[in-house]
């Protein structure tokens, strides 16, 4: 660990030790959650919810410490009966952690899951459900399915999933845009709800979100990559369809800026490095280390 003697303290006759520090901002979101998997003309599946989202501007950091960076890896769609979209995983960095989003409600499963943002319900049958619960601080709830044959949209960071109407599937919560990277790009969008003999509800946030299947094309839509996004899930005819696989949310990111002036890391995890507006940018999109 890199110090700097700065002086005695007289009482004691002891060394007072400083640590030279860093300051930086950060952008860290969780792997987002997948899809639900569908039964054969059984309504639509839940889109799975956005990993969570963490800023953090001038906080102090460190020099001569080798600070862990985890990405979050996605959550895939659920392929099997009985199971729900995947889980994300937690991304982290320093005193950050985003959680993974949950995974949406496949057919005959239960409530959509839990997570960063939540993932959405499941339509129609046996039974039609409610989304899961995002958490406070990094994302929102997924939608319901009660009552109605779509399924649910996975919910966004800055906004909830959907509910479904009808047989239409509810669209993903939208994510929010961050200029971090020095251009702005979105983050955590939920994925659309399977519909039911009709359109799935769409990605959030303009397709950053997987979209959800509908009757002529099923399978859950996956997530845009590296954007801590949900997958959409399944959809489904009324009859003559088939079974069907939620799509995949995408893995989440970590993104370290300091001021140009600042000597430039030494990392592992091979993230790219830019220089954007006076900052030099760390985009982490695999896990690794960072030392200033």
């Amino acid at each position: 660990m890199a110090a700097r003697l700065m002086g005695y303290v007289s009482a004691s006759n002891t060394p007072t030790i400083v640590l030279d520090n860093v300051s930086v901002d950060y952008l860290v979101v969780g792997g987002g959650g997948g899809g639900g998997w569908l039964a054969a003309n059984n309504g639509g599946s839940g889109g799975g919810g956005a990993g969570g989202l963490i800023t953090g501007t001038a906080v102090t950091v460190p020099k001569g410490v080798s600070l862990t960076v985890t990405v979050g890896a996605k959550g895939n769609g659920a392929t099997v009966t009985g199971s729900d979209g995947g889980q994300g995983s937690d991304s982290l960095f320093y005193i950050a952690t985003a959680y993974g989003g949950g995974g949406g409600a496949s057919s005959g499963s239960g409530t959509g899951n839990g997570g960063g943002s939540g993932g959405g319900g499941q339509g129609a049958t046996t039974p039609a459900t409610v989304g899961g619960q995002g958490l406070i601080g990094q994302g929102q709830n997924g939608g319901s399915s009660v009552g109605q044959n779509g399924g649910s949209g996975g919910g966004g960071n800055a906004a909830a999933g959907s509910n479904a109407s009808g047989n239409t599937g509810g669209a993903g919560g939208n994510g929010t845009a961050s200029s971090i990277s020095g251009s702005s790009v979105t983050y955590a969008a939920g994925g659309g709800g399977g519909g039911y003999g009709t359109s799935g509800g769409a990605g959030g946030s303009s397709g950053v979100g997987g979209a959800g299947g509908s009757n002529s094309s099923q399978a859950g839509g996956n997530a845009t990559a590296s954007r801590g996004s949900g997958g959409g899930g399944a959809g489904s005819p009324t009859s003559g369809g088939s079974n069907a696989n939620g799509g995949n949310g995408s893995d989440g990111i970590v993104i370290i800026r300091t001021a140009d002036t600042v000597a430039t890391a030494t990392t592992t995890g091979s993230p790219t490095v830019t220089t954007a507006g006076g900052y030099t940018v760390y985009s982490f999109t695999a896990s690794g280390t960072i030392q200033f």
